[in-house]
């Protein structure tokens, strides 16, 4: 006699988070005029986040200089992180983040940096790592000559909602 299938549990993000080890930050304020989270109809827009730590931002300087690619790797990763505290604020569950539409990974690097795309991945597999399928989503990595207090990145997002 065939054992029943069972359906696994559904990808929860915050058991993610756990099994990770990883701590959510507090919900960054906006350094300007402007909000950190807005929705409209089942997008939701969010800014640009910086990597903080303690309200610190953790990873300074130019990428090809100062920073190495596996810093700026764990900087676009903790910059993330900020986008689902964002997030998880706002809804309270991330469970009803449907997906991701498009991330956006500013990189303070210098003229001669090519490693954009391998830094902007510590964005988007944590996305991944988090939200599983769900997290699939176009991406743009651009080199910039500064970032707001020194930042070495900074990412933003649109998601969905359901």
């Amino acid at each position: 006699m065939a054992t029943p299938m069972t359906t696994p549990p559904a990808h929860r993000p915050e058991d993610a988070l756990a099994r990770l080890g990883l701590t959510l930050p507090p919900t960054p304020v906006p350094a300007a005029a402007y909000t950190t989270v807005r929705i409209d109809g089942r997008r939701v827009y969010l800014s640009g986040h910086l990597p903080l730590r303690d309200g610190t931002v953790a990873y300074t300087g130019a990428l090809g200089r100062d920073v190495s690619d596996e810093d700026g790797y764990a900087s676009a990763q903790l910059a993330c992180l900020g986008i689902i505290a964002s997030l998880k604020a706002r809804l309270g569950d991330l469970s009803r983040v449907a997906g991701f539409v498009k991330v956006t990974v500013f990189v303070h690097a210098t003229e001669g940096f090519t490693a954009h795309a391998a830094v902007a991945n510590g964005a988007s597999e944590l996305l991944a790592e988090v939200f599983g399928p769900r997290a699939a989503h176009v991406r743009s990595a651009v080199g910039v000559a500064s970032l707001p207090f020194g930042a070495a990145t900074e990412v933003e997002a649109i998601a969905l909602i359901g």
